[in-house]
């Protein structure tokens, strides 16, 4: 009988195939296309956590941009340059977000942002996960407000609508692409755990599952969370790459470009939504010179919106979904 090989093999053979192209990435290509593979790393990142969420469990949350803030701004604080935090002035600033001794280093930083959202989400989601359909989404984008005007509130830890700039240029491509493999890795185990298999459940139908057994608020607080952590470590990502954030940054059109890649990539698929965050950012880059050439602003928005129009009436599924049999596809 011939032997199946593990899908951990497969994994460990992809991340070795990921980390050479990744390396020859950076030695061959100028320093504009790495600038768009480490954006394309960072979407393909939040929209895999978004999958979780909203494509295995059935949660249709609009909320994901305030996950990304809280890390961003949480890891920002705690790796902020110590020479920079008395000309910048947040008086607010608690001592382990940036003390005056040391600032932490990137990675447990990242780890922390996301764990700041992790526990945001376990906050809110109990009370929130209790609502169903457009209820979810209309909470979760609620919360997302409240994210932001904290944000733009409290200057003596956020510095307000100015932002923050000066951050460490901690994020490159390969940090970038280190994550998204644990981020896929992570959503594919759990998706095929007892835990994804309640999660699947849940979302094919809620009703007929906790007549299984199934206690719904468990799973669904366990995607939430999950998702918001990765979320939050794609945030540390982008602040530590972009070196500037403000509160706009993190509004409901951050949230609106993470569905569609979601929506066109294809929701409930492990490649789905890496292929729609490569194909949304490549085609963003392919318009930007047209809508500059042309002073054509907010063409890239319009063909967003007209291109989720169309994936909704011709190809539901996604680029990378099927018909039937999503389920990890």
């Amino acid at each position: 009988m011939k032997r199946e090989i593990p899908h951990e093999v497969w994994f460990i053979i992809g991340g070795i195939i990921l980390f050479v192209g990744v390396l020859l990435a950076n030695q061959v290509l100028n320093r504009y296309l790495i600038h768009i593979l480490i954006l394309m790393g960072i979407y393909s990142v939040a929209t895999a956590s978004l999958n979780l969420t909203n494509g295995y469990t059935g949660l249709f949350s609009l909320g994901h941009a305030a996950f990304m803030a809280i890390g961003a701004y949480s890891s920002t604080l705690l790796t902020f340059p110590l020479s920079l935090r008395k000309s910048y002035d947040l008086p607010l600033l608690p001592s382990i977000l940036g003390g005056p001794e040391t600032a932490w280093p990137f990675l447990p930083a990242l780890v922390a942002g996301g764990l700041m959202a992790a526990l945001s989400a376990l906050v809110i989601g109990v009370p929130v996960l209790r609502l169903r359909g457009h209820y979810l989404s209309v909470a979760s984008l609620g919360f997302m407000v409240i994210v932001t005007t904290f944000a733009k509130t409290l200057r003596g830890i956020t510095r307000g609508s100015m932002g923050i700039s000066a951050i460490p240029s901690y994020t490159n491509i390969f940090w970038t692409y280190f994550w998204v493999l644990i981020t896929v890795y992570v959503v594919w185990r759990i998706v095929n755990s007892r835990f994804g298999r309640a999660m699947l459940a849940i979302r094919e139908d809620e009703t007929a599952a906790q007549v299984l057994g199934v206690y719904p608020l468990k799973y669904k607080l366990l995607s939430f969370a999950t998702g918001a952590f990765f979320a939050g470590v794609a945030g540390g990502l982008y602040a530590h790459f972009t070196k500037a954030i403000r509160p706009l940054e993190f509004s409901f059109f951050l949230t609106f470009q993470i569905v569609v890649m979601l929506v066109v990539g294809g929701a409930g698929t492990t490649s789905g939504p890496i292929a729609g965050a490569v194909s949304i950012i490549a085609l963003r880059y392919l318009l930007k010179p047209v809508e500059e050439r042309f002073a054509l602003y907010g063409l890239i928005e319009l063909i967003y919106a007209g291109l989720l129009i169309v994936i909704m009436l011709w190809k539901p599924e996604g680029i990378m979904g099927r018909k039937t049999g999503r389920i990890g596809g």
